[in-house]
This record gives structure tokens, C-alpha cells and sequence, in this order.
């Protein structure tokens, strides 16, 4: 398939995916939850009942052979344009491990690489803490190689195409009249207002993305739809706010509007890891059910030719501007293409206030007030 820009990976000698990482079997559960919260203070019977989400689906998350799906459809696009970089894995919170890869990457001589992270959107949990993964384990390799992250990706083509054909298939089996809920991973609104270098750049994308996704299904089938951008996976303590409405309040909301049907649309998520089979395909299923709803999940991007064609011109594009060329930056939406290089202040970490009685220092507050056990960020 054709490409925009030369199919040069110069300077870039290698592929970094970075994703959240998941665990593969039971005995990994508790301690992958461990590895997610580490720092937080949230006890083993708190992480045991999240862990109960794993459980139900024989222990093991669906992550990990999603990334491995990934990086063979990376592997055979690379090798349609000739492109013979090595592809790498590593993980936050889970093997392979992301310090373990940047050893293996040393070992074998690379250099510079660029990083495809499995999270579309700016925030602090979806970027900049990342990026703090990469540095923090590039500290502990001598010699670790430069690695540069691609940029938001979520407004570009090849991402709201998988999406605009995925509901169109979901809404093609639902009664006329029915509407879209786009869902995404709730944050702490604190964490959205400092999101992208302006601030809410978490919702200002999402709600992009679902404006151009809607108006290419009304292009297509001239029928108007009611919308609306919703959440899931909301954690943490109930009086930190986070985004609302959630998809399941939501769901009983439509109910009583009479809505006849309605598409559930995860585009806040580039596969069906654990907030899409437990909180949209088994929460939100059984509270639709429940109330007489009918409803249909769109499929996210996963290894979608559209999706994965997208990552190779995105590596490419970024060589080329590295290169110090002007490559065209394909994107749809009022936002424009996303960023290279991330602002120092962009996307800081959360604050949450400390306990009465407790030591108010920056060490003490600057926690991401999210337990977010899952996959998204």
C-alpha cells in the first residue's frame, strides 16, 4: 500500500510497542495489581476484588496476545515496504517488562528507536507517565538508546475509519433509531483539566473523534443520531471526581428516554482488553439486558489493516521529521495533528489533598489519585 512520506526509517534503527501489560495466568493476578497501584496504599482485599475481573475470565487478560497480534501485523506491513526494522515489547506492569526490553534493545545495538504506545489520547495516565516509564527504566541501562514516542494518534484517518466502519456494523443489527454511546476510560477531572498542553485535551479529543465519526456515518446514511461521550472504569475514591455520565447510567438513561437500541462504541481503546470484555461486553451487556436495551459493541481498531497501516506511516512520518522534513501529518477533525515533542508541563501528574494529620509535601500529593487497575493507560 502506498505511503505519504519515503519509506525511510532513518534515524530510527528499531520499533518500541509500549503497552500497559496484563496478567497470563491466576497466580500473576495479584501480583500484576500490585505493580499497577504500587505506591498507593491500596490494600491486598481491595486488589483481590478487582482481581475478581481477571478471574472471571480464567486469570488471564487478553492484552498481551493482542500486543502479540499487533506486532505480527507490524511485522508483515513493515516487510511490504522492504522496511526491516526490528520490532521490540515491553510492558509498564507485566512481562516483558519495559527496563528487560531496553537491556535486550542495548544488547543487540540499537541506537535510536521510536515508541508506538497503545493509548491513543493526551493525559497524564495515557502520556506523560509513559514517558516517565521510558525514562525512568532508560535510567537503569547504560546505554540505553535514544527513543522518541509518535504522536497522538487518535484524530488521524486509519484510527477513526476502523472506528467509523466498526459502528456502522454495530448499528447495521440494532432497530432504526438507535443511538451511539462512545465510551472511553474515565479520569480524575483534575487529571482532564491539565490533559494536553491547553487543558481538557482528554475530552476536547474524545469528543473530536465521536463529532467525526458521527458525521461520516450521517454522510454516508443521511439519518441523524442522538450521541453522546460517556465513561467506564471509573476507580478511586468516591469523593475524587471523575468524568461522568458512566456507560451504565447512561444505558438506564436511554432506556427511559425510549430510545429504541443503541451502538456502544469503545473509542477510547485500541483493543478488547479488560475495560472492553468485562465493562462493556459483561456490565454494560447485563444492564442492557437487564433493560430490554438493545445493544451492539463496535470493534476497536485491534490489528485492523486501517489501524496498523496508520502505525507503519506514523514511524515513517516521524523518521522524515526527524530527518528534518516536512512530512504531511494526516488527521481529521478540528484539533489538527497531534504533537512530536510534549511540553515539560504538559499533562502533569495529579495532585489528590494528603490525609488529615499527614505531611503536605509534593511527594505526598503528587500521586496519580487513580488505582486504575486495568489496560487502558
Amino acid at each position: 500500500m502506498p505511503v505519504d512520506v519515503s519509506p525511510d526509517p532513518n534515524p530510527y534503527d528499531a520499533v518500541l510497542l509500549l503497552s500497559f501489560g496484563g496478567p497470563e495466568k491466576p497466580e500473576d493476578v495479584l501480583p500484576f495489581l500490585q505493580n499497577v497501584t504500587r505506591g498507593r496504599g491500596i490494600p491486598d482485599d481491595r486488589l483481590k476484588e478487582v482481581g475478581e475481573h481477571y478471574y472471571s475470565f480464567g486469570g488471564k487478560s487478553p492484552i498481551n496476545d493482542q500486543n502479540r497480534e499487533l506486532l505480527a501485523a507490524l511485522r508483515s506491513s513493515f516487510d511490504e515496504l522492504g522496511l526491516d526494522l526490528p520490532l521490540y515489547w515491553g510492558n509498564r506492569n507485566w512481562a516483558p517488562y519495559l527496563t528487560d526490553t531496553l537491556r535486550e534493545m542495548t544488547a543487540d545495538g540499537v541506537r535510536r528507536a521510536v515508541v508506538i504506545v497503545t493509548s491513543a489520547y493526551p493525559s497524564y495516565s495515557g502520556c506523560r507517565q509513559y514517558r516517565e516509564n521510558l525514562a525512568d527504566a532508560a535510567a537503569q541501562v547504560e546505554g540505553s538508546p535514544v527513543i522518541d514516542k509518535l504522536r497522538h494518534y487518535a484524530n488521524h484517518p486509519g484510527f477513526v475509519g476502523s472506528f467509523v466502519e466498526s459502528t456502522a456494523e454495530a448499528l447495521s443489527g440494532l432497530p432504526e433509531g438507535s443511538a451511539i454511546a462512545y465510551v472511553t476510560h474515565s479520569i480524575p477531572t483534575t487529571m482532564n483539566a491539565t490533559s494536553g498542553p491547553d487543558g481538557n485535551g482528554y475530552t476536547s479529543w474524545h469528543e473530536d473523534v465521536a463529532a467525526e465519526i458521527t458525521a461520516e456515518l450521517q454522510r454516508r446514511t443521511g439519518v441523524e443520531r442522538r450521541t453522546d461521550l460517556v465513561y467506564c472504569s471509573r476507580s478511586g475514591p468516591p469523593q475524587v471526581p471523575w468524568l461522568e455520565p458512566d456507560v451504565n447510567d447512561h444505558l438506564e438513561y436511554l432506556a427511559t428516554e425510549g430510545v429504541p437500541g443503541v451502538a456502544v462504541v469503545p473509542i477510547g481503546f485500541v483493543s478488547d482488553h479488560m475495560e472492553v470484555i468485562y465493562d462493556l461486553d459483561t456490565e454494560a451487556a447485563a444492564t442492557a439486558e437487564k433493560l430490554h436495551l438493545p445493544m451492539a459493541r463496535a470493534a476497536t481498531p485491534g490489528t485492523d489493516p486501517r489501524f496498523v497501516t496508520m502505525l507503519r506511516d506514523l514511524v515513517l512520518e516521524r523518521a522524515a521529521a526527524e530527518r528534518g522534513e516536512q512530512p504531511e501529518r494526516p488527521c481529521v477533525g478540528k484539533l489538527g495533528p497531534g504533537w512530536d515533542d510534549c511540553l515539560p508541563d504538559c499533562c502533569p501528574a495529579p495532585r489528590r489533598p494528603a490525609a488529615p494529620g499527614s505531611p503536605t509535601t509534593d511527594a505526598a500529593q503528587a500521586t496519580t489519585a487513580a488505582p486504575a487497575p486495568k489496560e487502558s493507560a
